[in-house]
């Protein structure tokens, strides 16, 4: 169950509170905890990052993040999964990945879990596109369904097994149908 607490916080007083787990995000005043991944939420987001990644970061191209805080644009969201082109990932003075990510995604991907509002999912994701996102993906693992977002464009449906998922053209190696994607929970 997703709570929203009533107190009302500045964007910065709630990045300084401590982190919940789950996490919690900052949304239009509201700071609301996002639902406890369950067992399908999880295979997703551990099979999709590796799955990404073996593509995207040997070439310093980009790289997922899973649980990554963005904050931007008056929010402070987590997306199941946050990728990044190399030269936009935030580095410290030592040029090591910094904590603190202050900027958008690239690309985000939220999974639907049971319990969780997908019209607060879907605000996320069209408020990363907004403010610069190429693509956002809702995967739905209840109804095998795949909501592919692009800015200024119409959303792309995508649920039959032999479907190529469009990825933003950063990644253009990664071919993934919706079977494959949707198979990982058989394994």
């Amino acid at each position: 169950m997703v709570h929203a607490i009533q107190k009302t916080l500045t964007l910065e007083e709630f990045l300084q509170l401590p982190e919940t787990k789950p996490a919690s995000e900052y949304i239009e005043g509201q700071i609301i905890q996002k639902p406890m991944p369950q067992g399908k939420h999880s295979i997703l987001q551990g099979e999709l990052v590796p799955a990404i990644n073996v593509v995207v970061k040997p070439q310093k191209i980009a790289r997922a993040f899973p649980e990554l805080r963005c904050t931007f644009g008056g929010r402070s969201i987590v997306p199941d999964i946050a990728v990044f082109v190399w030269d936009r990932i935030p580095r410290d003075e030592n040029g090591e990945v910094a904590n603190t990510f202050l900027t958008y995604p690239d690309w985000t991907i939220e999974i639907l879990s049971p319990d969780q509002n997908q019209t607060k999912v879907t605000k996320n994701i069209l408020h990363c596109l907004k403010y610069g996102t190429q693509m956002g993906w809702l995967i739905d693992p209840g109804e095998r369904t795949i909501f592919v977002y692009h800015a200024n464009q119409q959303i792309e449906v995508f649920d039959e097994l032999d479907m190529l998922i469009p990825v933003p053209s950063f990644a253009s190696d990664l071919q993934l149908t919706v079977g494959e994607l949707f198979g990982w929970l058989l394994e």
